[in-house]
């Protein structure tokens, strides 16, 4: 059975650091693009990051970029998201997805991804 583990999710001051991680199993992610997405009360689901099967494209909301890092490792099926300088506004459930494409890119459209993590909460505040 696919499934998407996400972790590293907490509480931490504005200007802080958090990593997220997404684990799969039940499946190899070597041929998947991984995006992360996040939800905040009240607002819709937003692109966040992707990264590319490969790991050698990825792509960052304007609001993350030089920000956030997005990472894989694929011998541990594992993707990460590094969340640097952390504001109120990164405030929100993080969610990791997958899909299977031979494109060298990775696009950030949530409809695009079929399989889902269950989330995890992110907060930012003082």
């Amino acid at each position: 059975q696919l499934q998407l583990v996400e972790s590293g999710g907490g509480l931490v001051q504005p200007g802080g650091s958090l990593r997220l991680s997404c684990a799969a199993s039940g499946f190899t992610l070597d041929y998947y693009a991984i995006g992360w997405f996040r939800q905040a009360p009240g607002k819709e689901r937003e692109g966040v990051s992707c990264i590319s099967s490969s790991g050698g494209s990825t792509n960052y909301a304007d609001s993350v970029k030089g920000r956030f890092t997005i990472s894989r490792d694929n011998a541990k099926n594992t993707v990460y998201l590094q969340m640097n300088r952390l504001k109120p506004e990164d405030t929100g459930v993080y969610y990791c997805a997958a899909r299977t494409t031979v494109q060298a890119t990775c696009v950030m459209g949530a409809y695009r991804y079929p399989y889902w993590g269950q989330g995890t909460q992110v907060t930012v505040s003082s």
